[in-house]
């Protein structure tokens, strides 16, 4: 007999079991409301396929979207256009460089949106991840300057994407590649993107569903990760291997 389907619960702040109810017969995306963002609670969400996303005037919103948008590390596609791009100018990109400084330029007002769901709140919670060694981020620099990059959080061997930016043409496709060879170099099995969208699909991404994403994730959330991410991989080794 199919379990009876969940529907979003309310989640007390002061409650220390940090227990969100299973994804998995969930009736929408939305999987419960409320709770906080301590980084014990945003890592357990995350360890059963949940991720907050909310607006300012919003209540903390927990997610679990079916299908699912992903890119498999080692299936990220590199276009002839983006390729010859990579070639010229001049490129670096750094990884746990800046982590406040991509997180403020993610959040930065973007043309075509209202505002922006990196609240303070946010922001102070994926500050404390990285301090902790869970959040992750890649830098694309241009003759010094920061011009695209992304973040998102580790867990085991899948890697949760949360935002990117770009403020030059294929600057945060440039991010996604690096983060891609190098997750694929460190046995990652999985990029989480949350949702698809054509930017990202141009890139490999896909969709699974919500089943077949848990499913990864309980075999991936506890495999060993880098301690420390370095670039191990050259310039040549990720667009022209």
């Amino acid at each position: 007999m199919r379990p009876e389907q969940a529907r979003p619960v309310l989640l007390n702040s002061t409650d220390p079991s940090l227990v969100f109810p299973d994804p998995l017969h969930a009736e929408s995306p939305l999987i419960a409301v409320g709770g906080d963002l301590s980084p014990e609670r945003i890592l357990q969400a995350y360890a059963q396929g949940i991720f907050p996303w909310f607006g300012e005037e919003d209540p903390i919103l927990w997610w679990s979207p079916d299908p699912r948008g992903v890119l498999k590390p080692d299936a990220v596609h590199i276009s002839r256009s983006l390729r010859k791009h990579a070639g010229t100018g001049s490129w670096q990109v750094r990884l746990d460089g800046d982590f406040a400084g991509v997180l403020d330029d993610c959040a930065a007002p973007r043309s075509g949106q209202g505002g922006t769901w990196i609240t303070d709140g946010m922001r102070s919670a994926y500050l404390d991840l990285f301090a902790a060694g869970h959040g992750h981020c890649v830098e694309v620099l241009q003759h010094g300057q920061r011009v695209g990059g992304l973040y998102g959080v580790a867990q085991g061997a899948l890697f949760f994407g949360e935002s990117m930016f770009s403020r030059v043409p294929d600057a945060s496709k440039i991010a996604l590649v690096w983060l891609a060879k190098h997750l694929s170099y460190w046995n990652f099995g999985l990029i989480d993107t949350q949702f698809l969208t054509p930017h990202l699909q141009s890139m490999g991404a896909g969709e699974m569903t919500r089943a077949e994403f848990l499913q990864h994730l309980a075999l991936l959330k506890n495999q060993p990760t880098p301690h420390a991410w370095q670039a191990f991989l050259s310039w040549d080794d990720v667009f022209w291997p």
